[in-house]
């Protein structure tokens, strides 16, 4: 007879837990200064073009060193690289609040903390979302990600709300907040490390992997290229068929949707309604989006990846469209509510089948290509709504951003290596059919 393994039970893994409040703490950090920004932003210079001047800025920092970041993942302990993030976190987001605190928030300040808080994440979050892969089996990944994402969902809920409420109060409280978690994330990363030491685990990147295209002559050193291992990353994502398809139709549904969402909230504020209300907007988003969590365990074992994609892109898609017709807050949180319903089933699939069929060598490093493939144009979302707005208005900016989704759609279907991909148990099998020799 055969023995039967029980499925691994997350809740039960005290190191992915321990990894889920490091992260959880860092993102709630991010998503507190991810809604502050745009309006204080827009408070300082009453210019929307402006706001998106300065949103641009911090995505583009982002996206460049989300390069290094993948480079330094694979080469140095991912764990101990979440660490050092967290604690450069503290120290930016307390320069955040002395700047609030002293009243010295411009232009030129706002441009400026937001480029190094980006640059941060950049640099040092691609550590903690490879760091994952060695503390989940790959037939509990699916899971992991559905769960990371009502993680995801439960930020958003709670994001908008408090920082609503915390901007109310003056902006000096979000960095203190902002602190606070980044505080909780570098204490619980370090106990990820101690868990992992006594685990017996090694917490490494690429270092201790010989990799078949590196020729070493006996006794020679050789110089790590920063270059040649960003080149295999990309290269490795690029020549598969499964994954490098998609990055295309993920980059511009990333920048039709963000587009429209900060149209949105520009186009608000503009018209005079309170950060609070503002923030309880956000907030219906990730309702919705916590519900979708909570289904997306049930889907993603079940109903192929490549039909929850194309389901997710086409229900995003009608939201998008719909948007351009409705004007009222109440109504505009439904309609985006019901946009993003299948969202989360949609990235634990995508995300869940990335961490299986990537090796663990070349995780950061193709974790980083993913992101700039996938999120390269993001800079333009900011920009698109601020300079839109501008100049011809809140309603043909949304339409543009519509259109934008329909293409995404229309990308996913005609994709075959897309279409293909198979529920969460079928992943390791499909993913070896592409493994080269």
């Amino acid at each position: 007879m055969t023995a039967v393994t029980a499925p691994h039970r997350l809740w039960r893994n005290t190191r992915y837990l321990t990894w889920l409040v490091s992260d959880t703490s860092k993102g709630l950090a991010a998503s507190l200064f991810g809604f502050a920004i745009p309006l204080l932003a827009l408070i300082v210079t009453n210019d929307p073009a402006q706001a998106g001047i300065i949103g641009g800025a911090g995505m583009v920092a982002r996206l460049l060193m989300t390069l290094a970041g993948g480079v330094l993942a694979d080469r140095h302990r991912r764990i101990a690289l979440m660490l050092l993030g967290s604690l450069i976190g503290i120290v930016l987001a307390g320069g955040f609040t002395l700047l609030a605190l002293g009243d010295a928030m411009t232009f030129g300040s706002l441009l400026v903390i937001d480029v190094l808080l980006a640059a941060r994440s950049g640099l040092f979050d691609v550590a903690g979302e490879s760091a994952i892969k060695e503390i989940v089996p790959d037939d509990a990944m699916g899971r992991a990600q559905a769960a990371n994402q009502g993680r995801d969902a439960a930020l958003q809920l709670a994001g908008g709300p408090l920082g609503g409420l915390l901007l109310g109060v003056g902006g000096w409280l979000v960095g203190v907040v902002m602190t606070l978690c980044h505080a909780i994330a570098a204490l619980t990363a370090w106990m990820l490390g101690r868990q992992v030491r006594r685990a017996g685990m090694i917490d490494t990147g690429a270092d201790d992997v010989a990799e078949p295209s590196t020729v070493v002559e006996p006794g020679v050193a050789v110089k790590p290229n920063a270059w040649a291992e960003l080149r295999e990353g990309f290269g490795w994502l690029l020549s598969r068929p499964d994954l490098g398809g998609v990055l295309l139709i993920t980059t511009v549904i990333n920048l039709g949707f963000n587009a429209t969402i900060t149209t949105i909230i520009y186009a608000l504020q503009q018209d005079g309604y309170s950060e609070l209300l503002i923030g309880t907007l956000s907030a219906s988003i990730g309702a919705v989006m916590l519900v979708g969590a909570v289904c997306a365990p049930l889907l993603v074992p079940r109903i192929k990846a490549g039909v929850l994609t194309i389901a997710g892109l086409t229900v995003v898609s009608i939201g998008a469209i719909a948007l351009s017709m409705v004007t009222d807050p109440w109504a505009i949180a439904v309609v985006l509510g019901a946009s993003v319903l299948l969202i989360p089933a949609l990235n634990a699939g995508m995300m869940g089948y990335f961490m299986v069929a990537t090796p663990s060598h070349l995780l950061g490093r193709a974790n980083s290509a993913a992101g700039v493939l996938g999120m390269g144009a993001m800079p333009l979302a900011p920009l698109i709504a601020g300079f839109g707005l501008a100049w011809i208005g809140r309603e043909w900016t949304i339409l543009i951003c519509a259109a934008l989704c329909l293409i995404s759609v229309v990308l996913a279907v005609s994709n075959r290596a897309l279409r293909a991909l198979p529920v969460e148990s079928g992943w390791a099998a499909h993913a070896k059919q592409y493994e080269t020799v």
